[in-house]
């Protein structure tokens, strides 16, 4: 009985809410609102933050092993989005002149 309260502690220690609601209340500022209306040409409506807020406080209602498979499933979808895609050589090479191959010709 123990062990699970331990893990059940370990588990809510490792979710933190904070950095959530601090892009929650951030988003809603002027000078984010102004930034983004400058980079994309239109203001955010901070659903997306909302809703990371409201996830992670729901997560800490779960159980400990449920909270710990939601974490590791979200884990491996933020490797599965990075922003770098390793290829072989061969792979790059491809890549780099079927994007920029057309540099070499003489007549563009």
């Amino acid at each position: 009985m123990s062990t699970e309260m331990d893990d059940s502690s370990d588990v809510r220690r490792r979710v933190s809410c904070t950095k959530y609601f601090d892009a929650l209340w951030f988003c809603y500022s002027p000078y984010y609102q102004m930034q983004q209306y400058y980079r994309v040409g239109k203001l955010d409506d901070c659903t997306k933050k909302f809703s990371a807020l409201f996830d992670c406080l729901s997560l800490k209602t779960k159980s400990a092993s449920e909270a710990q498979k939601i974490l590791e499933e979200q884990e491996k979808a933020d490797a599965a989005n990075h922003i770098w895609i390793m290829r072989t050589e061969e792979e790059a090479s491809r890549h780099w002149n079927e994007t920029f191959g057309h540099l070499d010709d003489p007549n563009y």
